[in-house]
């Protein structure tokens, strides 16, 4: 029965950087992934598919309202799905065939098969999908990380499954136009979906069953997409409870109490974003004495489980869903394995030890690709007031700067967040214009733990939309010294 110093359970964004961090440590690896295709959720059904579906929408919205620019159409644009589609097929099998090359590299043994515990330190294999070997029927380690990711979380509404509905994998693969959709959920996935639909000219309803969308943010960031959202012709409703959905003729009808009265909406497709939820059913990790926590596999700082052997990363283990973080985590758990293997303990002279890191979630970032788009870091505003943190806010609107007006993208702000003694940058949001590239101005700063005294240092260059990350920090310069 093959042995290894560590196995990765998972092939994707955290396994990989888990698995490769471990070779570079000297760690005999093996990887193993289960899933129907190779690639990892971010490449296969997240983050690249999503971002070439709305890259088309929101050229094709863009085309669609060229005039105010001096650009004149000789006839209407047509948006065409399946062409949409294709493109974003191609780009994610180049992206998928690029991780595949890198998992069959031959740095680590890979196998294709579903994992299950059969004790603390032994899988059992079932092969699945293409492979040239058959993987065996065990395998056994000193070390496991659990990176299997998760799946779209199915949330039990009366005559959903019997009405049919699509999912937002399904939504990537949609050739067929529609005219309307309603789209159950207000966060990041259902966001994006509702906005890659509204701008290929879809009549687009959007039920979410918190105050607001996008409740991680605060709730001004929020209010700026939900009037976008609105002012392009979508309906939405906020603070519901999803009651029915029933069969209308060749449409669909959504049942739902909203401020205090019953409410429904018809369409002709009903798309449920609400939510994902950590892959762990088929890993029977009770057979391993491995404890979940809130759905989500308990993990201390380190990634290591109530196990001592066994680390989970990326999101089968949150608190984020979130590459960036998922592949630092890959890393961190890889770290402190490395460590371990002290030399008093083996043989492997080969083993390279540096003190590992611990997560750190000081930086965490969100961003939502919808027009306009979301981005933050750090510390929000109703994160500090729950954590009882002093802080101090000052923001600056799109419409009163320069570059953005010449652009015509003028809906949004950038806020900043910052300690009222020593300065330090705490977090900060935008919503406007290339927000997901402006964010990472803060994120430089805040990794170095600017001030926003030494942040208005940086020389910004007229006109860009760069320099309006200024006006804030001049702000809260004022209020601190």
């Amino acid at each position: 029965m093959p042995s290894y110093d560590v196995i990765v359970i998972g092939g994707g964004s955290a396994g990989y950087a888990a698995a490769r961090t471990a070779v570079e440590g000297g760690l005999k690896t093996a990887v193993v992934e289960g899933g129907e295709s190779v690639g990892g959720l971010c490449i296969l059904k997240g983050c690249m598919p999503t971002k070439a579906l709305l890259e088309s929408a929101h050229r094709f919205h863009g085309i669609q309202h060229s005039k105010p620019f001096g650009v004149r159409l000789s006839a209407p644009p047509k948006a065409d799905w399946s062409a949409i589609i294709r493109r974003k097929n191609t780009l994610i099998e180049d992206f998928a065939s690029y991780r595949r090359s890198q998992l069959a590299s031959g740095k680590f043994d890979f196998f294709r098969a579903q994992v299950s515990f059969e004790d603390s330190h032994k899988i059992r294999l079932k092969p699945v999908g293409h492979f040239d070997k058959r993987p065996p029927e065990f395998l056994t380690a000193k070390y496991f990380i659990l990176a299997t990711g998760s799946v779209i979380d199915r949330i039990p509404i009366p005559g959903l499954e019997e009405v049919g509905y699509i999912t937002s994998d399904d939504a990537l693969e949609l050739t067929r136009p529609l005219k309307s959709l309603i789209v159950l959920g207000g966060g990041a996935i259902a966001v994006e979906m509702a906005d890659y639909y509204q701008h290929l000219g879809v009549k687009v309803t959007l039920i979410q069953r918190s105050s607001q969308i996008l409740k991680s943010q605060d709730p001004d960031v929020a209010r700026v997409v939900e009037q976008a959202f609105v002012k392009r012709g979508g309906r939405l409703f906020t603070g519901t409870r999803l009651m029915e959905v029933r069969q209308r003729g060749q449409q669909k009808e959504v049942f739902f109490e909203y401020e205090g009265a019953l409410k429904s909406v018809v369409a002709e497709e009903v798309l449920s974003a609400l939510g994902r939820k950590p892959a762990t059913e088929k890993l029977k990790l009770s057979a391993a004495g491995v404890k979940l926590k809130d759905r989500y596999i308990g993990t201390n700082r380190s990634m290591r489980t109530n196990q001592k052997h066994i680390y989970a990363v990326g999101d089968v283990a949150g608190p984020y869903e979130i590459v960036h973080l998922a592949i630092l985590q890959g890393e961190t758990a890889a770290q402190h394995i490395i460590y371990e293997f002290k030399s008093t303990k083996t043989k492997k002279k080969s083993v390279k030890r540096t003190k590992p890191q611990k997560m750190d979630y000081r930086l965490k970032m969100e961003i939502i690709f919808c027009h306009p788009e979301v981005a933050s870091v750090g510390m929000t505003e109703k994160e500090a007031e729950a954590k009882k943190i002093k802080a101090i806010s000052a923001s600056y609107p799109f419409d009163d700067h320069g570059k953005s007006m010449i652009m015509g993208e003028m809906q949004g702000f950038v806020k900043v967040i910052a300690n009222p003694k020593s300065g330090e940058i705490l977090g900060a949001q935008i919503v406007g214009p290339h927000a997901s590239d402006l964010i990472h101005e803060f994120v430089v700063a805040m990794h170095y733990r600017s001030k926003v005294q030494d942040f208005l240092k940086i020389p910004h260059y007229h006109p860009t939309l760069a320099e309006i990350v200024t006006y804030p920090v001049e702000e809260l310069a004022e209020q601190v010294v």
